[in-house]
């Protein structure tokens, strides 16, 4: 059994969820999300809590009740304080720049990198090298940063590449000459 399951999620108060069958719909101040789930789980709101429970008794039921209701709380959290994502670009000449729905990437090739900005999503570039990933679903959130850093994955010799806001990188000695 889910010990994450078992826990009701609470329902701030400027938000509105809504249950129709599977699909969970969430409403509030920073915006809406709505998700359909998996039949094996049923979901109920009951005195400003969301409840998720098994609606089979299957290992398979068991493991997505306790999915299910983290995905509804953070469906939850994204719509009232939302999620960030902050990169670092890294390198001489390296540098980003927002142009209308267009990330525009110098990333040290022969061409720059246009990343189009998904819906939902804000892209902040600050001073060049800094770029900031706002929305409220956090898997878009996460797979937008993750492409963004797929372009130049930071390199262990020289450091260089796009990074996660903190991320350490591991650094390898270069070759010596015997």
């Amino acid at each position: 059994m889910s010990r994450i399951g078992k826990n009701p999620v609470p329902i701030p108060e400027k938000v509105k969820v809504t249950v129709d069958g599977t699909t969970v719909a969430v409403e509030g101040p920073k915006g809406t999300l709505s998700k359909t789930f998996n039949p094996a789980v049923s979901i109920s709101v009951e005195e400003g809590t969301v409840k998720v429970t098994p609606s089979q008794e299957t290992r398979f039921a068991n493991a997505m009740y306790g999915t299910a209701r983290a995905i509804i709380a953070n469906m939850v959290h994204g719509v009232t304080q939302g999620y960030v994502r902050d990169l670092e670009i890294h390198g001489v000449g390296f540098r980003a720049a927002v142009k209308g729905t267009v990330l525009d990437l110098s990333l040290g090739y022969s061409h720059p990198i246009q990343f189009p900005i998904p819906e939902g999503i804000t892209v902040t570039v600050a001073e060049n090298t800094k770029i900031k990933v706002e929305g409220t679903d956090k898997q878009v959130v996460g797979a937008v940063a993750s492409s963004i850093r797929r372009f130049y994955p930071p390199e262990p010799y020289k450091g260089k590449g796009v990074r996660y806001a903190g991320e350490r990188i591991r650094r390898k000695e270069g070759k010596t000459v015997a």
